[in-house]
């Protein structure tokens, strides 16, 4: 196996089922698949359909891998099958025991993305993504003078949302056509098309060295879609989905009452058209519960006809008819109507006949069974009476938490009087017929002419199950009134495969096509509400034509178990995180660290090794385009810290169009009808331009360059520090230069100009040596006309901007008053920064290099180290002034080791070493090592390294001081012979050790004795028979019992070997100072 090759094993376990944990891969990397414990000589299958070589992707299709056996031998606990990853996407693999399934999972591999005339690889942790709203950008010949700005300012990704003709309502994400451009986006001489879009995607590629993605709507269409209008089989309506007819009639009634508020019929009843306080709600719960829940009566749809049940009944028992039960536990109960007629429910006669047997067949008797079927029949209405009038219950607090929230709330649209337009709730169906009484309207919906176009519409349900669909039967949504509703929009019904809607899944599948053809990526729009089958199906269509296609959704679960079934089954590459979830700057931090990363100081970890789960890949936005302006919610101040925050995370981040320039209000997906300004570089700005004198735009810029150069150049350490309530800095380390970089923000949560903020700024003490400041930012205020809303351009607030400067050194910093040098600790150098002008909106942002003799001692260490891997090529430095010890390799050194001397290395408890007048080291708050040697090391690093577990108490006792260090070198070092010689080539790496930072100490302590155990193990094996140098790994570390269990004791007390043997050891006795045998000697057991 090539050295450089990344590889994960995959440990299978019986009956262990991983649907819901998340294995990201790269591509390139080898997977193997394992037998773990449970599954070890059994005869095991394992099948994926990741494809074969030269094959094409079928989500249906599994193979069955083959094994390899590394030994050849009978032995083949180290068998394994791999897949050489080399396409993106996420693939299924299950294992067998004989015939039946025992377990499996998923796997998800990156996308590579490129960009640039040159193909050069975009890493993921590099995107800088910004949001248009495509209508915003005005005829198409307009969009690269628009489009620019986000060129400008340093980003590399736009998401445009749905460039296809829009709907009625004009906003966004309601498409009419799903396969047509927008037609504004034609001008008078020239029409646009697809092709014109992708010529212009594809030189913002190769010219700008940009990507773009947008979106895909597979749950709605727009209600007035000219081919639903055709094919209403396509949404749920009251042919195909019959069980909404109850909610329907409820819609209408409604409705109904919506226009006779309107029209101020319902004044006399304390409800005129504006709503404006408790008491109109009141009197809305009043007019529903006494006027309209009587009139519709929808418990009738859940009901059966009682007459006709006994009627039924009695003819059955007259006839002589007995009936059996299946089951002895069946009781009666209430057949649903498939068609819901009212009263159009039955019970199963079968049940009831042998539930009510008459005693005799005399007419008497029969009567006075079918008397108890009706009082049976009867309790079982007056069930289904109850569920209902609970059902309404809910459908009222609904109603009335909507009226609140768009009529009466503070934060809420306050829609103003009921209209028609804006009606007293937003409809749940369809309805393209004119108003007629509730009455004559019923009628219509057992008319499948005019059913087929009563069509649900869409939204979502706080808190369901995203799992579900809450349109299908079984749910209660609709009934209840508990969709958030876009009444613009209609649900789409794709059944369980094509065949079910095959001109739904055509269509979805062109757009899909479309899509692919032209963009590098797709946002997969209301993810978690689009069944799991559906998106399967496209986006496997996608990556036909684009098999690097990067997927980002959103995913509102809250349940991460839940958000990795979605990743599972489409492959999402990420998902998007937003900054404005975050309460205050303590939580912006958190979703800093949590969504990018390993801690700084985190440990190296061995090409070869166990595969982990992981969490989904974030691309993590300041401010999504759905979202509310945080202009709003915080303060124009906040703009630029908290973007300075986010852009310091380690994955993807990106913004929405509007929230550099300052614009302090939402842009409208619906209402929005303005352009985007355009770029221009010039001093002098017109109406619709900006530059960098704009907003925080000069700061973007910043920002998105030095996030971009943290991701290529592997700065993938972070490290969060809230230093108070306002101020947080945010690390990137690189672990293989140490070089840092510290971005400190103060954020303004609340308004300056009407909050407290202290001017005492608390001190920073950034370890090691601060090499320039690399930007320092600040909000400021300038004198300008007050803002005033563009009648045609989306504008921002005129009065901020950025004062900027760059790549300057401390001296200069306008932000820090003085900068001093400390030292903390041995050999830990610290620069303490003192503030003077760091105001709510500013940032300040260090390049830190290490103190140039720490540098120096991590780069001979890491010198040293490349003997055992050439990963730490990379930031080493050659040792001129080496000890003499360690100008040998130290497989040569262990080389000198017998069996005998490795049980003392590496092995020895604690009562073999208190022979000798030592002990196993102890850990301060948690306990002693098991061995004295390096075994005992390396057991609990073997647990806390695969975690970077760096807060373990072991951790803690590196960073505290030198005894663990100190412990391990000296304890070999009083050994003669080869020991020693160990012990002393340990001291002299610890020397440059001890040398470094001490939060570094941990990783590369634990590199210094990764290296030399294996291969102090490599010398043992290669000292033993062939049949253990050539055995699995299962053999060969159970030959290490030997060497465990078999050393030289002090004192052995056992006779002497016979003087006719030969090469019989001997040592010096300390206390007799005579010549005495030392042969190694088996350990007892008790």
């Amino acid at each position: 196996m090539p050295s450089h090759k990344e590889t994960r094993l995959l440990h299978l376990n019986e009956m262990e089922k991983l649907d819901k944990t998340l294995f990201r891969l790269e591509q390139g990397f080898e997977l193997q698949f394992r037998l773990g414990p449970t599954l070890q000589g059994k005869h095991v299958t394992v099948c994926t359909n990741y494809p074969a070589s030269g094959d094409v992707f079928d989500r249906h299709k599994f193979r069955t891998l083959s094994w390899h056996n590394p030994t050849g031998k009978e032995d083949d606990s180290d068998k394994y099958c791999k897949l050489d990853l080399q396409i993106s996407g996420s693939y299924q693999y299950y294992f067998s025991l004989g015939n039946e399934k025992s377990g499996g999972g998923y796997i998800v591999v990156d996308p590579i993305l490129r960009v640039g005339a040159d193909n050069h690889v975009l890493p993921l942790d590099c995107v800088t993504l910004q949001t248009f709203l495509a209508k915003c950008l005005g005829p198409f010949h307009e969009w690269e003078n628009r489009l620019k700005v986000a060129k400008e300012t340093g980003y590399n990704m736009i998401h445009f949302t749905p460039l296809q003709k829009l709907g009625l309502s004009r906003s966004c994400y309601s498409l009419a056509d799903q396969l047509e451009v927008n037609p504004e986006f034609s001008s008078h001489n020239k029409k646009c098309t697809w092709n014109d879009i992708g010529a212009l995607v594809e030189k913002m590629k190769n010219e700008w060295n940009m990507l773009c993605i947008t979106d895909v709507v597979y749950n709605h269409t727009a209600a007035n879609s000219e081919w639903l209008r055709m094919h209403p089989e396509c949404g749920y309506n009251l042919v195909n989905s019959p069980h909404l007819k109850p909610a329907w009639v409820l819609d209408r009634a409604l409705w109904h009452l919506s226009c006779m508020v309107a029209d101020g019929r319902c004044i006399d009843k304390g409800v005129p058209p504006m709503i404006e306080n408790d008491h109109h709600l009141n009197c809305i719960r009043k007019i529903i519960w006494e006027d309209i829940y009587p009139k519709i009566k929808l418990w009738e749809f859940f009901q059966v006809d009682v007459n006709k049940a006994v009627q039924q009944f009695r003819t059955l028992l007259t006839k002589g008819k007995i009936g059996t039960k299946s089951d002895p536990n069946q009781h009666l109960q209430i057949v649903q109507d498939p068609d819901y007629r009212r009263f159009g429910c039955t019970v199963d006669m079968n049940i009831a006949l042998a539930t009510f047997i008459p005693h005799s067949n005399g007419p008497g008797a029969i009567e006075e069974c079918c008397n108890w079927f009706r009082k049976r029949i009867e309790e079982l209405n007056a069930e289904q009476y109850r569920q209902i009038h609970h059902h309404q219950e809910q459908a009222v607090n609904c109603l009335a938490g909507t009226v609140v929230y768009e009529r009466l709330a503070g934060h809420g649209p306050k829609l103003g009087p009921i209209s028609r337009k804006y009606p007293l709730v937003t409809r749940y169906f369809t309805y393209p017929f004119k108003d007629l009484t509730v009455e004559e309207e019923q009628s219509m919906m057992h008319q499948p002419d005019k059913a087929c176009y009563f069509m649900a519409h869409n939204g979502w349900v706080m808190g369901d199950d995203p799992l579900r669909n809450f349109a299908e039967p079984g749910s209660n949504v609709y009934l209840r009134r508990e969709l958030i509703c876009w009444g613009d929009s209609v649900k789409l019904r794709y059944g369980n495969k094509p065949e079910d809607c095959p001109y739904l899944w055509a269509h979805m599948k062109k757009y899909t096509e479309i899509t692919a053809k032209h963009f590098h990526g797709i946002r997969l729009d209301n993810c978690h509400s689009t069944p799991i089958h559906v998106a399967e199906y496209m986006l496997d269509t996608a990556r036909k034509l684009r098999a690097d296609l990067l997927v980002v959704a959103e995913l509102f679960t809250g349940n991460e178990e839940l958000d990795n079934i979605f990743v599972n089954s489409l492959g999402i590459t990420s998902l998007i995180r937003e900054a404005m979830t975050a309460y205050n700057s303590h939580e912006e931090g958190r979703l800093v660290y949590r969504f990018g990363g390993e801690p700084v100081g985190s440990f190296v970890q061995p090409r070869l090794r166990p595969l982990v789960p992981g969490i989904a890949h974030a691309l993590f936005m300041d401010i999504t385009h759905d979202n509310e302006c945080p202009i709003q919610h915080r303060s124009a101040y906040d703009a630029l810290p908290s973007a300075m925050i986010v852009s310091m995370a380690c994955c993807a981040t990106g913004s929405t169009k509007g929230y550099d320039e300052l614009v302090p209000h939402q842009i409208s997906v619906v209402s929005e009808e303005r352009f985007y300004s355009t770029w221009n570089p010039q001093a002098h700005l017109n109406s619709g331009e900006v530059n960098f004198q704009t907003g925080i735009l000069a700061g973007r810029l910043a920002m998105n360059r030095l996030h971009q150069e943290l991701g290529t150049k592997g700065f993938n350490q972070v490290y969060v520090d809230q230093v108070d309530e306002d101020i947080v800095a945010v690390t990137r380390h690189c672990p293989n230069t140490h070089q840092s970089v510290v971005a400190v923000s103060r954020t303004a949560f609340r308004d300056p100009k009407t909050s407290f903020y202290s001017k005492e700024v608390p001190e920073m003490c950034i370890p090691g040596k601060i090499e320039e400041v690399v930007f320092e930012a600040r909000t400021i205020e300038r004198s300008t006309s007050p803002y005033k809303k563009d009648e045609h351009f989306i504008n921002g607030l005129p009065n901020f901007t950025v004062e900027l400067r760059e790549h300057i050194q401390i001296k200069e910093s306008k932000i820090i008053k003085q900068a001093g040098t400390a030292i903390k600790g041995p050999n830990e150098f610290v620069q303490e920064i003192e503030f003077e002008n760091l105001t709510p909106g500013s940032v300040i942002v260090f390049r830190v290099s290490l103190d140039p003799k720490a540098q120096e001692a991590v780069g001979v260490l890491r010198n040293h180290l490349i003997q055992f891997s050439p990963h730490f090529k990379s930031g080493s430095l050659p040792d001129d002034h080496s000890a003499p010890i360690l100008k040998t390799l130290f497989s040569s050194i262990a080389s000198k080791l017998t069996l005998a001397d490795l049980n003392q290395v590496l092995y020895r408890c604690e009562s073999e070493e208190q022979e000798d007048g030592g002990g196993c080291y102890n850990i301060p708050n948690w306990s002693s090592l098991k061995y004295a040697g390096l075994q005992g090391l390396m057991s609990v690093m073997a647990d806390v390294r695969p975690k970077n577990d760096l807060g373990h108490p072991f951790c803690d006792n590196l960073r505290s001081g030198d005894w663990m260090i100190d412990y391990v070198s000296n304890r070999l070092i009083s050994r003669a012979g080869a020991c020693a010689e160990v012990g002393k080539w340990l001291k002299a790496m610890f020397v440059y050790l001890k040398k470094i930072p001490r939060y570094l100490i941990p990783c590369y302590f634990d590199a210094i004795l990764v290296g030399a155990y294996t291969t102090l193990l490599d010398v043992g094996w290669h000292q033993m028979s062939s049949f253990v140098q050539n055995g699995s790994t299962f053999v060969k570390h159970l030959s290490l019992g030997s060497i465990q269990m078999c050393g030289i004791g002090k004192y052995a007390c056992l006779p002497d070997l016979s003087p006719s043997l030969h090469d019989v050891p001997y040592r010096l006795n300390e206390i007799t100072n005579k010549k005495e045998q030392c042969c190694v000697t088996l350990a007892a057991g008790k």
